[in-house]
């Protein structure tokens, strides 16, 4: 039997303090021999460690129902701060891509108006003098694009900027900026770079051209998502219908829409953290186009030693004579002369091994290394989708029968940890396997680094490399323990390895941040080009919530 100090197990208080003690007597008869209330801290778990590049992402799934309203709330953010009106909000957002946190930082360093001014925002004219028309004595307007005279101020309209002209020649103006796809239409003045009033747009076309004025509309709804650099189209295919808007400062992030796609928001590729998105697509787009060819290369051919070209040999004997004339013997790859038999090359042998003085083939080490980075990349692609598709439905299993065991103490029939651990392993071994795709253009001397910093590269590099091994040795590890038929165990083994689940669990989320903070801190501030990584999050891609008006 086993001791109060191998075996634990802990409930949580559900208020009704009674039946809790009915229940944990008949549990300790049951079981003898495991205390009972024991804290995590009993069951030997490692405690919570400090997060490693965390941060909080918000993350919001807006419809087209609530687009309007999402719009909205902005525009009306930054109209009672400025005092400005609804079509000059969306003006300063556009002109600044609906990045609150530079029109916060134009207003602090230029001031209200010269912010404006250089966002093509003009304010109401407060002199009641009408610019580009005229009035006569009788108190009509004359337009002066039509030069009719003989209009009543209820058929002239007048903007910001203080032009003044016909609601007809407005209306056909506004018609036609419309056809060409203008969101913003400026003033018809000569050299006035005024916005419109969308009101005033928006009533013209109305009478006239109605179907001018929706697309009008529309314009304004797709303005929010076209130059924002904030809110996306979720690239689900086929669509589902919803963008995803994050907060500011959160564009390097990974975020997963409520249909369950999940993508990077900067690059909007599938998720590839903690690769950055220059080096993930320059990866994606050899992995997808080279892969199978260079695996080939390296297994059936050998290169020439003189100009070092890939060399296939498909029948003859070992004596193979390149197309630059070098002969060579196929079974070393050494270089020789052409004087040869069916059974040895005269002058060479090369039964005996000897280190290589040669020139170094830097082509057929190329081809190596990419297949090293590119063999384990693949590796653990596979093991994420078949531990995906076989261990998920299999761990679901085993929770429902532990959750079905009522003889079971209310600690073995728990298997949330179960679950828990496979999102974990699931997140863990992709990141294992990015790592590689980083690993592969960071140290091969693609990427170029600032010349006082190639010093610190090698020690990084070690760092970076002896984190990776870790985390790859731990992520095997948890896989082991989860194959296990945990539910035929015995009670006791049932703890102990929900201890070294939970356990694994903890480590490999530490491990994970530390990669980050490495990637992040100690490796890209060493290269010339600025690159970056999303935002480390413990779960994997943040789950957008949804947006209510």
């Amino acid at each position: 039997m086993a001791s109060d100090d191998d075996c634990y197990y802990y409930y949580e208080d559900d208020g009704d303090g009674e039946e809790d003690e009915e229940e944990e007597g008949e549990e300790a008869a049951d079981w003898d021999g495991l205390a009972v209330g024991a804290d995590e801290d009993d069951l030997g778990l490692l405690e919570d460690d400090p997060p490693h590049s965390e941060r909080r992402v918000d993350c919001w799934a807006i419809t087209e129902d609530t687009l309007s309203a999402a719009q909205q709330e902005d525009l009306s953010i930054m109209m009672n701060l400025l005092n400005i009106k609804q079509h000059q909000a969306r003006s300063l957002f556009i002109h600044h891509r609906w990045k609150i946190d530079c029109i916060y930082d134009c207003l602090d360093r230029k001031g209200r108006d010269r912010m404006l001014r250089e966002a093509g925002i003009v304010l109401q004219e407060k002199s009641s003098m009408l610019i580009g028309a005229s009035r006569t004595p009788s108190t009509s307007v004359q337009c002066n694009v039509c030069f009719d005279d003989d209009l009543s101020p209820a058929a002239v309209s007048t903007m910001d900027c203080g032009h003044c002209f016909c609601n007809d020649c407005w209306t056909e103006h506004f018609n036609a900026a419309i056809d060409s796809g203008k969101k913003q239409i400026r003033c018809m003045e000569v050299k006035c770079l005024a916005i419109c009033d969308e009101g005033i747009v928006q009533r013209l076309l109305g009478q006239k051209y109605p179907d001018a004025a929706k697309r009008f509309d529309r314009f304004l709804l797709e303005s929010y998502l076209e130059d924002n650099d904030f809110v996306k189209w979720c690239p689900s295919i086929p669509h589902c219908g919803r963008a995803i808007r994050v907060g500011t400062g959160d564009r390097y992030c990974e975020v997963k829409c409520l249909c369950g796609v999940s993508f990077c928001f900067n690059c909007m590729e599938q998720t590839h953290s903690p690769c950055p998105c220059n080096i993930w697509k320059q990866w994606n787009t050899r992995i997808h186009g080279e892969s199978e060819n260079i695996k080939w290369i390296v297994k059936n051919t050998k290169s020439c030693p003189k100009c070092f070209k890939p060399i296939e040999k498909r029948d003859g004997c070992n004596l193979v004579k390149c197309k630059c004339g070098q002969y060579m013997c196929w079974l070393c790859g050494g270089p020789t002369g052409s004087a040869h038999t069916w059974t040895n090359i005269e002058g060479h042998s090369c039964n005996r091994y000897k280190e290589s003085k040669d020139k170094v083939d830097t082509g057929r080490r190329q081809l190596e290394r990419y297949a090293h980075y590119c063999n384990r990349f693949k590796i653990h692609e596979d093991s994420y989708k078949e531990q995906h598709e076989k261990l998920g439905p299999a761990i679901k299993e085993k929770v429902k029968q532990l959750e079905s065991n009522h003889l079971r103490p209310r600690l073995i029939r728990d298997g949330d940890w179960l679950t828990d651990a496979h999102q974990r392993l699931l997140w863990s071994r992709q990141v294992v396997s990015r790592s590689y795709a980083f690993a592969y253009h960071m140290f091969g001397g693609e990427l170029q680094a600032h010349r006082s910093e190639r010093g610190s590269l090698a020690p990084a590099q070690n760092l970076f490399e002896s984190q990776q091994e870790q985390l790859e040795r731990h992520v095997e590890q948890l896989s082991k323990v989860l194959v296990t038929d945990i539910p035929a165990l015995p009670d006791q083994e049932i703890v102990k390895v929900k201890q070294e689940v939970v356990n694994l669990d903890k480590i490999l989320e530490r491990l994970c941040g530390e990669m980050y903070t490495c990637i992040q801190d100690e490796l890209l501030p060493l290269l010339t080009e600025p690159m970056d990584i999303a935002a480390y999050t413990p779960d994997g891609p943040v789950r957008a919530k949804v947006f209510r008006a």
